[in-house]
């Protein structure tokens, strides 16, 4: 029987790439926002009305998701999520009104909701404790790529086909995702006939984080995870920390259009750059805490520092970008912005297989994305339009207010990062 060397590379890879797709299909609409509300007659406005309907349906779909990965397992839980979400991207292309958008962006979000559930129970199977940071950093580069191809590919589509034909030739990229997904991903590492008994067994020997859990056979209810503290430092920390991503996926172009006067071929020119900030830190944070766990520091050592020094990056490059008073200035200190913060959320979206067993992992980092949708909505979606008609300068503040308050939630409810007794209630 053939076995694939390094498989769990490779299937952390493709999950990595639907992470690419996933980012090109949710920043399409706002690269080509400019001649798109120009050409339907929609204001400033009614695109927040869009992204909030987006982010509603992106919070429950985080929700149900967690819930769906756990109970269809990982490989068919990808293939339903990805084929609704390119079939609602496509469907853009036909939208006219404000409705008729709202409503292909909200089957939209809910469905691009599984990914993050989805890769985190993927790295919680296919990875030891201490590379799941690491594969976290990867298939969040995954989004910083996806970012990052998003803007110029998108502005490059729109130029040669227009915008309703762009979205029917991105929403097409995730179908073909599937046919490799389906071919490699056959099974979990426990029976994948292609997995060598060498790699099952460095896989399957270092998945627990600290005590074994209690339960490992059972998912717990959202009722019963609720119930430990360690749930609710996954939950807070993502309330208040994921706004900052969201502030420029969803406001970046709008910013650097209304800021410094960019058109959508300079906006597709530059808008990329701050994602790349993202890509290193992605895989700086994630292989960082990792490599201290080899080298003997314990799992709750490790994935604090790494949150505490990505928040220490964050704070000032915030603070500083927001009196930036020229285009290159704001676009490299966001890039350090991001760049920061991929080093904070790679390491908390790891807490949920840190703390738990592998059949809960997926509903606790559902809980975890919709409440950071929750904050996404409170301050990157309905106080933007709000703040930045006086200035951008309180927005990149309150980004900068919010993120000491994730990293203390961390510090406060999840105590010692560890495998929690599933038997107990804290």
């Amino acid at each position: 029987m053939k076995h694939v060397r390094g498989l769990r590379w490779w299937i952390i890879g493709l999950v990595a790439a639907a992470t690419v797709v996933n980012y090109i299909d949710r920043t399409s609409l706002a690269v080509m926002w400019p001649d798109i509300s120009h050409d339907v007659g929609l204001t400033k406005d009614e695109y927040a009305t869009i992204v909030s309907i987006f982010m509603i349906a992106y919070a429950i779909g985080q929700a149900l998701s967690g819930r769906m990965f756990d109970w269809l397992g990982t490989r068919i839980g990808f293939v339903v999520s990805i084929f609704v979400w390119s079939t609602s991207c496509a469907l853009h292309g036909v939208a006219r009104s404000v409705a008729s958008f709202a409503m292909f962006r909200g089957l939209l979000g809910v469905s691009e909701a599984g990914n993050w559930p989805g890769a985190t129970k993927a790295s919680a199977e296919w990875f030891p404790v201490k590379e799941r940071a690491l594969a976290q950093g990867i298939f969040n580069a995954g989004a910083s790529l996806g970012a990052v191809i998003s803007a110029p590919l998108v502005a490059t589509l729109y130029l040669l086909l227009g915008w309703k034909a762009t979205f029917v030739v991105i929403g097409a990229l995730g179908f073909l995702w599937i046919i490799p997904w389906l071919i490699l991903h056959r099974s979990g590492p426990d029976a994948h006939p292609w997995l060598s008994p060498e790699e099952r067994q460095y896989i399957l020997s270092g998945q627990s984080a600290g005590a074994p859990a209690a339960s490992p056979g059972r998912a717990l209810s959202w009722g019963e995870l609720v119930r430990f503290r360690q749930s609710w430092s996954v939950i807070i920390s993502r309330f208040f920390v994921d706004p900052i991503w969201w502030l420029f996926v969803n406001w970046l172009p709008i910013y650097l259009a209304e800021r410094f006067g960019f058109d959508i071929k300079e906006i597709g020119l530059f808008a990329w750059v701050p994602y790349l900030g993202a890509g290193i830190g992605s895989l700086t944070g994630g292989w960082w805490s990792g490599h201290m766990i080899g080298r003997g520091w314990s799992v709750n050592k490790a994935r604090k520092w790494a949150i505490v020094v990505g928040g220490i990056i964050t704070v000032p490059a915030l603070v500083l970008a927001a009196f930036a008073s020229s285009p290159l200035p704001a676009i490299l200190l966001i890039a350090v912005v991001l760049a920061g913060f991929q080093v904070m959320i790679n390491n908390i979206q790891t807490l949920p297989s840190d703390f738990f067993s592998g059949k809960s992992v997926g509903s606790l980092a559902g809980l975890g994305g919709m409440s950071a949708v929750a904050g996404v909505l409170v301050f990157s979606t309905w106080l933007v339009p709000v703040l930045s008609a006086v200035s951008y300068v309180p927005v990149f503040l309150l980004g900068a207010f919010l993120v000491p308050l994730g990293v203390i939630s961390v510090f406060v409810l999840g105590g010692e990062i560890r495998r929690v007794d599933e038997g107990s209630r804290a």
